[in-house]
Protein backbone atom coordinates (compact mmCIF):
# COMPACT_ATOMS: atom_id res chain seq x y z
CA UNK A 1 0.00 0.00 0.00
CA UNK A 2 2.54 2.18 1.06
CA UNK A 3 4.52 1.97 -2.36
CA UNK A 4 1.82 2.10 -4.61
CA UNK A 5 0.65 4.88 -2.87
CA UNK A 6 3.74 7.04 -3.03
CA UNK A 7 3.87 6.10 -6.70
CA UNK A 8 0.59 7.30 -7.17
CA UNK A 9 0.87 10.61 -5.25
CA UNK A 10 4.23 11.78 -7.11
CA UNK A 11 2.96 10.93 -10.86
CA UNK A 12 -0.10 13.29 -9.58
CA UNK A 13 1.84 15.65 -7.70
CA UNK A 14 5.46 15.96 -8.43
CA UNK A 15 6.41 19.34 -9.35
CA UNK A 16 7.96 19.78 -12.64
CA UNK A 17 11.33 20.78 -11.10
CA UNK A 18 14.49 21.78 -13.53
CA UNK A 19 16.58 19.01 -12.24
CA UNK A 20 13.67 16.24 -12.56
CA UNK A 21 13.49 16.82 -16.41
CA UNK A 22 16.29 14.22 -16.96
CA UNK A 23 18.55 11.77 -14.90
CA UNK A 24 21.57 12.95 -15.21
CA UNK A 25 23.63 12.48 -12.57
CA UNK A 26 25.53 16.01 -12.88
CA UNK A 27 22.15 17.48 -12.62
CA UNK A 28 20.85 15.44 -9.65
CA UNK A 29 24.47 15.96 -8.16
CA UNK A 30 24.82 19.64 -8.60
CA UNK A 31 20.96 20.21 -7.63
CA UNK A 32 21.57 17.87 -4.35
CA UNK A 33 24.62 20.05 -3.20
CA UNK A 34 22.67 23.00 -3.82
CA UNK A 35 19.61 21.80 -1.92
CA UNK A 36 22.32 21.61 1.18
CA UNK A 37 20.55 23.96 3.65
CA UNK A 38 18.34 25.99 1.16
CA UNK A 39 15.11 25.74 0.07
CA UNK A 40 13.52 24.53 -3.55
CA UNK A 41 12.28 27.62 -4.28
CA UNK A 42 15.78 29.73 -3.93
CA UNK A 43 17.53 27.31 -5.47
CA UNK A 44 16.09 27.05 -8.76
CA UNK A 45 17.73 30.67 -10.07
CA UNK A 46 21.03 29.19 -9.03
CA UNK A 47 20.53 26.36 -11.01
CA UNK A 48 19.62 27.64 -13.91
CA UNK A 49 22.33 30.17 -13.74
CA UNK A 50 25.07 27.80 -12.85
CA UNK A 51 24.14 25.43 -15.46
CA UNK A 52 23.94 27.58 -18.06
CA UNK A 53 27.59 28.71 -17.30
CA UNK A 54 29.10 25.25 -16.63
CA UNK A 55 26.71 22.96 -19.12
CA UNK A 56 28.53 19.99 -18.58
CA UNK A 57 30.92 18.36 -15.78
CA UNK A 58 33.51 18.74 -18.22
CA UNK A 59 33.28 22.23 -18.24
CA UNK A 60 32.83 22.73 -14.63
CA UNK A 61 36.41 20.48 -14.08
CA UNK A 62 38.07 23.35 -16.15
CA UNK A 63 36.02 26.66 -14.45
CA UNK A 64 38.19 28.51 -11.94
CA UNK A 65 37.08 28.53 -8.14
CA UNK A 66 36.66 32.20 -8.20
CA UNK A 67 34.07 31.97 -10.69
CA UNK A 68 31.89 28.93 -9.67
CA UNK A 69 32.09 30.97 -5.84
CA UNK A 70 30.63 34.46 -7.63
CA UNK A 71 28.43 32.24 -8.96
CA UNK A 72 26.94 30.33 -5.81
CA UNK A 73 27.11 33.89 -4.05
CA UNK A 74 24.28 34.11 -1.83
CA UNK A 75 23.64 30.96 -1.38
CA UNK A 76 25.88 30.11 1.50
CA UNK A 77 27.85 27.03 2.95
CA UNK A 78 30.58 28.11 0.45
CA UNK A 79 32.18 24.84 0.68
CA UNK A 80 29.77 22.98 -0.89
CA UNK A 81 30.40 25.01 -4.25
CA UNK A 82 34.78 24.10 -3.69
CA UNK A 83 33.93 20.56 -3.15
CA UNK A 84 31.43 20.20 -6.00
CA UNK A 85 34.51 21.60 -8.16
CA UNK A 86 36.86 19.31 -6.85
CA UNK A 87 34.45 15.86 -7.44
CA UNK A 88 34.11 17.23 -11.23
CA UNK A 89 37.86 17.40 -11.73
CA UNK A 90 38.10 14.05 -9.85
CA UNK A 91 35.33 12.35 -12.21
CA UNK A 92 36.98 14.28 -15.69
CA UNK A 93 40.61 13.01 -14.39
CA UNK A 94 40.08 9.60 -12.68
CA UNK A 95 36.48 8.17 -14.25
CA UNK A 96 36.67 9.75 -17.72
CA UNK A 97 33.79 12.02 -17.18
CA UNK A 98 31.41 9.43 -16.60
CA UNK A 99 30.00 9.56 -13.15
CA UNK A 100 30.30 6.41 -11.22
CA UNK A 101 27.38 4.20 -10.90
CA UNK A 102 27.40 2.78 -7.21
CA UNK A 103 27.20 4.18 -4.17
CA UNK A 104 30.22 2.73 -2.70
CA UNK A 105 32.16 4.36 -5.63
CA UNK A 106 30.51 7.85 -5.32
CA UNK A 107 31.23 8.06 -1.74
CA UNK A 108 34.85 8.95 -2.86
CA UNK A 109 33.78 12.13 -4.09
CA UNK A 110 34.84 15.36 -2.59
CA UNK A 111 31.74 16.89 -0.11
CA UNK A 112 29.93 13.20 -1.24
CA UNK A 113 28.31 11.73 2.23
CA UNK A 114 25.95 9.03 2.54
CA UNK A 115 23.21 10.33 1.63
CA UNK A 116 23.92 12.53 -1.39
CA UNK A 117 26.04 9.92 -3.00
CA UNK A 118 22.65 7.21 -2.34
CA UNK A 119 20.50 9.94 -3.90
CA UNK A 120 22.34 10.18 -7.20
CA UNK A 121 22.81 6.43 -7.12
CA UNK A 122 18.95 5.56 -6.84
CA UNK A 123 17.67 8.54 -9.29
CA UNK A 124 20.16 7.92 -11.73
CA UNK A 125 21.59 4.18 -11.44
CA UNK A 126 18.58 2.68 -10.24
CA UNK A 127 20.46 1.48 -7.29
CA UNK A 128 18.72 0.18 -4.51
CA UNK A 129 19.59 2.20 -1.44
CA UNK A 130 17.48 4.85 0.52
CA UNK A 131 18.55 8.25 0.67
CA UNK A 132 17.87 9.02 4.17
CA UNK A 133 17.45 12.58 4.86
CA UNK A 134 15.50 14.46 7.28
CA UNK A 135 12.44 13.84 5.32
CA UNK A 136 12.57 10.37 5.06
CA UNK A 137 13.50 10.78 8.72
CA UNK A 138 10.52 12.72 9.64
CA UNK A 139 7.79 10.15 7.33
CA UNK A 140 9.31 7.48 9.19
CA UNK A 141 8.71 8.46 12.24
CA UNK A 142 5.67 9.77 12.33
CA UNK A 143 4.36 6.34 9.87
CA UNK A 144 5.53 4.21 13.13
CA UNK A 145 5.27 7.01 15.98
CA UNK A 146 8.78 6.21 16.76
CA UNK A 147 10.18 8.47 20.32
CA UNK A 148 13.63 7.88 19.25
CA UNK A 149 16.02 10.99 18.62
CA UNK A 150 16.30 10.90 14.57
CA UNK A 151 19.46 12.08 14.96
CA UNK A 152 20.87 8.57 16.11
CA UNK A 153 22.73 6.72 14.23
CA UNK A 154 20.74 3.41 14.75
CA UNK A 155 17.44 5.44 13.96
CA UNK A 156 18.96 6.03 10.49
CA UNK A 157 19.89 2.85 9.91
CA UNK A 158 16.05 1.03 11.06
CA UNK A 159 14.94 4.16 8.50
CA UNK A 160 16.92 2.45 5.58
CA UNK A 161 16.03 -1.00 6.13
CA UNK A 162 12.01 0.27 6.96
CA UNK A 163 11.88 1.93 3.15
CA UNK A 164 13.97 -0.31 1.67
CA UNK A 165 11.79 -3.45 2.13
CA UNK A 166 9.54 -1.60 -0.50
CA UNK A 167 11.77 -2.08 -3.00
CA UNK A 168 10.12 -5.38 -4.72
CA UNK A 169 6.83 -2.91 -4.97
CA UNK A 170 8.65 0.63 -6.42
CA UNK A 171 11.56 1.54 -8.41
CA UNK A 172 14.50 3.33 -6.15
CA UNK A 173 14.41 6.43 -7.71
CA UNK A 174 10.60 7.00 -7.42
CA UNK A 175 10.88 5.92 -3.37
CA UNK A 176 13.74 8.33 -3.02
CA UNK A 177 11.83 11.75 -5.07
CA UNK A 178 8.20 10.64 -3.67
CA UNK A 179 9.30 10.76 -0.33
CA UNK A 180 11.13 13.73 -0.57
CA UNK A 181 8.41 15.44 -2.31
CA UNK A 182 5.94 14.38 0.33
CA UNK A 183 8.36 15.55 3.62
CA UNK A 184 8.79 19.21 1.69
CA UNK A 185 5.39 19.49 0.54
CA UNK A 186 3.07 17.72 3.22
CA UNK A 187 4.43 16.14 6.36
CA UNK A 188 6.26 19.07 7.38
CA UNK A 189 9.04 19.92 9.60
CA UNK A 190 7.27 22.93 11.06
CA UNK A 191 4.00 23.35 12.02
CA UNK A 192 1.35 21.27 11.47
CA UNK A 193 1.98 18.37 9.09
CA UNK A 194 -1.55 18.77 6.10
CA UNK A 195 -2.79 15.08 7.00
CA UNK A 196 -5.66 15.38 5.19
CA UNK A 197 -3.47 15.70 2.00
CA UNK A 198 -1.23 12.37 2.33
CA UNK A 199 -1.57 9.61 0.65
CA UNK A 200 -0.20 7.37 3.80
CA UNK A 201 -2.40 8.90 6.32
CA UNK A 202 -4.46 5.58 6.41
CA UNK A 203 -1.26 3.65 7.73
CA UNK A 204 0.33 6.39 9.68
CA UNK A 205 0.48 5.80 13.96
CA UNK A 206 0.81 9.55 14.37
CA UNK A 207 -2.29 10.53 12.22
CA UNK A 208 -4.06 8.02 14.20
CA UNK A 209 -3.05 9.42 17.73
CA UNK A 210 -4.05 12.70 16.79
CA UNK A 211 -0.63 14.12 17.74
CA UNK A 212 1.87 14.12 14.16
CA UNK A 213 3.47 17.06 15.03
CA UNK A 214 4.91 15.43 18.25
CA UNK A 215 7.40 13.77 16.06
CA UNK A 216 10.18 13.33 15.18
CA UNK A 217 12.04 13.82 18.53
CA UNK A 218 15.03 15.92 18.24
CA UNK A 219 17.14 16.26 20.91
CA UNK A 220 17.76 20.20 20.89
CA UNK A 221 20.53 22.03 19.51
CA UNK A 222 23.20 23.81 21.91
CA UNK A 223 23.20 27.78 21.71
CA UNK A 224 25.36 29.55 19.03
CA UNK A 225 28.48 30.72 20.10
CA UNK A 226 28.69 34.52 19.49
CA UNK A 227 31.28 36.10 18.29
CA UNK A 228 32.03 39.93 18.27
CA UNK A 229 33.67 41.78 15.69
CA UNK A 230 34.67 45.02 14.27
CA UNK A 231 34.71 45.09 10.47
CA UNK A 232 37.03 47.53 8.82
CA UNK A 233 35.42 49.28 5.46
CA UNK A 234 38.31 51.37 3.98
CA UNK A 235 37.19 53.76 0.88
CA UNK A 236 39.32 55.82 -1.28
CA UNK A 237 38.36 57.62 -4.34
CA UNK A 238 34.31 56.45 -3.77
CA UNK A 239 35.49 52.86 -4.17
CA UNK A 240 35.68 50.43 -0.81
CA UNK A 241 38.77 47.91 -0.16
CA UNK A 242 37.99 44.18 -0.09
CA UNK A 243 40.46 41.76 0.74
CA UNK A 244 40.94 38.09 -0.35
CA UNK A 245 40.76 36.00 2.62
CA UNK A 246 42.41 32.70 3.30
CA UNK A 247 42.11 29.98 0.93
CA UNK A 248 41.41 27.47 4.08
CA UNK A 249 38.98 28.16 7.00
CA UNK A 250 35.25 30.03 7.20
CA UNK A 251 34.79 31.74 4.05
CA UNK A 252 38.18 31.21 2.82
CA UNK A 253 39.03 32.20 -1.27
CA UNK A 254 35.76 34.64 -0.73
CA UNK A 255 36.28 38.47 -0.67
CA UNK A 256 35.19 40.06 2.52
CA UNK A 257 36.44 43.43 4.45
CA UNK A 258 39.11 43.52 7.55
CA UNK A 259 37.96 42.61 10.85
CA UNK A 260 39.54 42.68 14.59
CA UNK A 261 38.35 40.77 16.92
CA UNK A 262 35.95 42.54 19.62
CA UNK A 263 34.03 45.30 19.92
CA UNK A 264 36.26 48.57 19.02
CA UNK A 265 35.84 51.77 20.47
CA UNK A 266 36.98 55.30 18.79
CA UNK A 267 40.39 55.48 20.93
CA UNK A 268 41.25 51.66 20.27
CA UNK A 269 40.24 52.22 16.74
CA UNK A 270 42.46 55.23 16.01
CA UNK A 271 45.42 53.20 17.94
CA UNK A 272 44.95 50.57 15.47
CA UNK A 273 45.02 52.58 12.33
CA UNK A 274 48.27 54.38 13.86
CA UNK A 275 50.10 51.24 14.78
CA UNK A 276 49.63 50.41 10.69
CA UNK A 277 50.71 53.72 9.71
CA UNK A 278 47.30 55.03 8.63
CA UNK A 279 45.94 58.33 8.63
CA UNK A 280 42.13 58.34 8.31
CA UNK A 281 40.19 61.84 6.78
CA UNK A 282 37.34 60.54 8.42
CA UNK A 283 35.54 57.75 10.12
CA UNK A 284 31.95 56.90 10.47
CA UNK A 285 29.83 54.25 12.35
CA UNK A 286 27.73 51.96 9.84
CA UNK A 287 26.06 50.54 12.49
CA UNK A 288 25.52 46.66 14.30
CA UNK A 289 25.01 43.68 12.22
CA UNK A 290 24.66 40.35 12.81
CA UNK A 291 25.47 36.92 10.34
CA UNK A 292 24.86 33.51 11.56
CA UNK A 293 26.06 30.40 10.55
CA UNK A 294 25.36 27.36 11.30
CA UNK A 295 28.04 26.52 14.47
CA UNK A 296 28.11 30.36 15.57
CA UNK A 297 26.92 34.14 15.39
CA UNK A 298 29.21 37.23 14.23
CA UNK A 299 28.34 40.32 15.87
CA UNK A 300 29.52 42.84 13.95
CA UNK A 301 30.05 46.78 14.22
CA UNK A 302 31.15 48.36 11.31
CA UNK A 303 32.86 51.34 10.45
CA UNK A 304 33.83 53.28 7.24
CA UNK A 305 37.35 54.65 7.02
CA UNK A 306 38.16 57.19 4.62
CA UNK A 307 41.84 57.61 3.81
CA UNK A 308 43.87 59.57 1.30
CA UNK A 309 45.82 56.33 0.15
CA UNK A 310 44.63 53.05 -1.08
CA UNK A 311 46.15 50.46 0.78
CA UNK A 312 48.42 47.92 -0.92
CA UNK A 313 46.72 44.52 0.81
CA UNK A 314 43.27 45.41 -0.55
CA UNK A 315 41.27 45.33 -3.94
CA UNK A 316 39.38 48.78 -4.20
CA UNK A 317 36.45 48.26 -6.02
CA UNK A 318 33.39 50.09 -7.26
CA UNK A 319 30.28 48.17 -5.89
CA UNK A 320 29.20 47.05 -9.98
CA UNK A 321 33.07 46.10 -11.00
CA UNK A 322 32.51 43.96 -7.33
CA UNK A 323 29.07 42.75 -7.82
CA UNK A 324 30.23 41.62 -11.31
CA UNK A 325 33.24 39.46 -10.94
CA UNK A 326 34.39 39.41 -7.29
CA UNK A 327 32.47 36.84 -4.89
CA UNK A 328 31.43 38.56 -1.62
CA UNK A 329 29.65 36.25 1.43
CA UNK A 330 26.42 36.88 2.42
CA UNK A 331 27.90 38.06 5.77
CA UNK A 332 29.17 41.01 4.14
CA UNK A 333 26.58 41.86 1.94
CA UNK A 334 24.73 44.44 4.43
CA UNK A 335 27.40 46.06 5.39
CA UNK A 336 28.99 46.58 1.47
CA UNK A 337 25.00 48.22 0.71
CA UNK A 338 25.63 50.60 3.94
CA UNK A 339 29.20 51.78 3.12
CA UNK A 340 28.67 52.15 -0.51
CA UNK A 341 25.76 53.97 0.10
CA UNK A 342 27.59 56.44 2.60
CA UNK A 343 30.16 56.70 0.18
CA UNK A 344 27.98 57.93 -2.87
CA UNK A 345 26.87 60.62 -0.61
CA UNK A 346 30.41 62.00 0.08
Amino acid sequence: MIAGNLASYYEKEGRALPWRIDKDPYHVHLSEIMLQQTRVEAVIGYYGRFLSRFPSVESLANAKEEEVLKLWEGLGYYSRARNLLASAKVICERHGGIYPKKKKELLSLPGVGEYTASAISAICFHEKVVPVDGNFLRIYARLNKSKDDISFPSVKKSCAIYFGKLFPYIEPGLLAQSVMELGQRVCIPNGKPLCLSCPLREVCKANEEGSPENYPVITKKKTKKEEPHTVLVFSSNGRLGYEKRPGKGLLASLYGFPMEEGHMDEKTLLDLLQNKGIKPISITPLGEFEHVFTHKVWKMGAVLIEAKEELPNLTYLSLEKRMDSFPLPSAFLAIEKVADTQTRHK
